[in-house]
């Protein structure tokens, strides 16, 4: 175990870590439960998780990460301090570390990650911006010199760019996400219903029955929360097209994104695109009917990456092989890695 190299995924709603040659052995949510009176943390991972929207008034349930970037530094660095710590069950693990940022973070949002992930007795860390290791884990070719388009929906930010020897030619990085499809969501049903619900039933909701675009089947899910007039209990059944009429606002802005970043993409590499399409990771890719709505929008076709949700964690796993070569610049290999530290 010692010195293996590792790879993080830190997302705004989960963390992945992928151990080099053995894969993802980490899946855990990006959550810590923190005791207001001691500022101790109670749980974190799963156990956190459970606790959502259900604490008392001594326990706060915190995401260290938002955005994509540290928002509370020391629970962050107590979040990935204990997440190695788990799978390697000893002190004298000093792995080498390719983290995955989002393309359009700035340098004080970069030292953020860097002092929290070295803090935990790391020997080196890496940098790679998202969309590249989401190409990468997608099984994309980024070495050649040819175009290809990658977007990444994840929990708290969509990054997209266009990529090309290993590296970005273009890229755009916006907070509209999975967790912005949550409160469309919870904003929406108060709106219509008078009802307030909770993050966790609006997920719930989303995963169960949410849509960008039409659909066939008229299913339905009911919501339960609290009548926002009178304060009851109350439920209401929601359907399909309500979800979509809820979702398709936050998609838009996506969809608006990625055409405007087409807009000035150059002609040659935006030829390589129109003739493989856009390819969708990140766990929110998988929305119903997503890859649909983006390619009627920009009139090219589109296909969800097998695995979507951890491609980011794989492709930075891929990446592993070239911290050496940070090192030693070799003429002639081109890097995907971003910064070394």
């Amino acid at each position: 175990m010692l010195g293996t190299d590792i790879a993080l995924d830190l997302g705004t709603s989960t963390v992945k870590i992928f151990l080099d040659g053995k894969g993802i052995i980490l899946n855990e949510p990006a959550i810590t439960a923190v005791n207001v009176e001691t500022d101790e943390v109670v749980a974190i991972g799963k156990e956190a998780y459970e606790m959502v929207g259900r604490t008392s008034d001594r326990i706060k349930v915190v995401r260290p990460l938002c955005n994509g970037v540290i928002s509370d530094f020391d629970l962050a660095q107590y979040l990935i301090g204990a997440y190695l710590k788990k799978i390697s069950g000893s002190k004298l693990f000093m792995p080498r570390v390719v983290v995955s940022v989002p393309c359009q973070i700035t340098e004080v949002e970069k030292r953020a990650v860097v002092d929290a992930i070295s803090s935990t007795g790391v020997r080196k860390i890496c940098l790679i911006e998202e969309p590249v290791a989401a190409a990468m884990g997608a099984g994309v070719d980024i070495a050649r010199p040819y175009g290809s388009l990658v977007v990444d929906i994840g929990g708290g930010t969509t990054d997209m760019a266009v990529l090309s020897l290993s590296g970005i030619a273009i890229s755009r990085s916006i907070k509209v996400a999975g967790n912005s499809f949550d409160d469309a969501i919870i904003k929406y049903i108060r709106r219509k219903y008078n009802l307030i619900i909770g993050q966790r039933m609006a997920e719930e909701a989303k995963m169960a029955i949410g849509c960008v675009y039409p659909r066939k089947d008229l299913a339905k899910y009911r919501v339960k929360g609290r009548n926002a007039m009178t304060g009851l209990p109350q439920w209401a059944d929601i359907t399909v097209d309500e979800m979509l009429e809820a979702l398709i606002e936050p998609a838009m802005q996506i969809v608006r994104t990625i055409q405007e970043m087409l807009e000035i993409t150059p002609p040659e590499l935006m030829g390589d695109v129109y003739s493989d399409g856009v390819i969708l990771t990140g766990g929110s890719a998988q929305l119903f009917g997503f890859d649909t709505l983006i390619s009627k929008k920009v009139k090219m076709p589109v296909h969800v990456a097998d695995d979507s949700e951890i491609c980011v964690a794989l492709g930075a796993g891929k990446a592993i092989q070239f911290i050496d070569d940070m090192e030693n610049k070799e003429y002639g290999v081109l890097n995907p890695l971003s910064a070394a530290y």
